[in-house]
């Protein structure tokens, strides 16, 4: 198990594409399976700075990554603004470019990329956890 901390900046999403990246090649996922692990936790932190913190740089989130039994778990714990998850709408993504309504995009992604998306808000914090199962 792995614990990083980030500050909340954008500039920060490349090596945590990298950190999630490596942990899932070592557990011996598909380049595939690095992919869109790689593109949940992106689309996970981005959420964090742009929606929770709303730009603060001067904030910070965890990001804890462990394998165990043939998946890939990353937890992320911010404590910044939360949200109602499920009140979220899925995007329609068949709608033409030109008259889709901007966001939900990050969401829906994380919930297409992985097997498990669980969203939870405690006095400690807000809680992302996202699981990915090595095929």
């Amino acid at each position: 198990m792995s614990t990083s901390k980030y500050s909340a900046k954008f500039e920060n999403l490349d090596q945590i594409r990298e950190h999630v990246g490596a942990l899932a090649r070592a557990a011996g996922f598909s380049e595939r399976m690095v992919y869109s692990v790689q593109l949940a936790a992106d689309e996970a932190a981005s959420n964090i700075i742009e929606h929770a913190y709303e730009g603060d740089s001067k904030q910070s989130f965890l990001l804890r990554c462990e394998y165990s039994n043939d998946r890939l778990m990353m937890t992320f714990l911010d404590r910044g603004k939360s949200f109602d998850f499920c009140r979220v709408e899925t995007p329609d993504i068949t709608a033409d470019l030109s008259e889709r309504k901007i966001g939900g995009l990050g969401i829906f992604l994380m919930h297409k990329l992985m097997d498990k998306v669980v969203y939870r808000v405690t006095s400690m914090g807000n809680y992302l956890t996202l699981i990915k199962r090595k095929e």
